[in-house]
């Protein structure tokens, strides 16, 4: 734990969380008008889309996986924490996962 502590403070970590953060705005932006979605909001490097329902969780994962994405979505959200060392490449790849979770199909009542 110390290591990861020491690496933390060498980085420029509040900087790297600002970056994330900017870049799930951007990239969950677009799920505020998909079906079904109730919020989309940021904070700090969490990015999470809420949902008017329950996620179906099999079809979501399934969604986010075809495109590269490992979620865990639960209740009525699609969230994600990337770490702070992502790049910019890799964080617009999880927003379209996230994306592509909340636009699976809907669970059977």
């Amino acid at each position: 734990s110390l290591a990861s502590v020491a690496e933390l403070l060498r980085r420029d970590w509040r900087a790297e969380v600002a970056g994330v953060s900017e870049g799930q705005r951007h990239g969950l932006a677009p799920a505020r008008e998909l079906p079904g979605v109730a919020d989309v909001r940021v904070l700090g490097a969490i990015g999470v889309v809420q949902l008017d329902r329950e996620v179906n969780v099999p079809a979501a994962t399934a969604a986010a996986t075809d495109r590269g994405v490992w979620l865990r979505p639960f209740r009525d959200l699609v969230y994600t924490m990337p770490p702070y060392v992502i790049s910019a490449e890799d964080l617009a790849t999880v927003c379209a996962g996230v994306r592509a979770a909340v636009r699976a199909p809907r669970a059977r009542a």
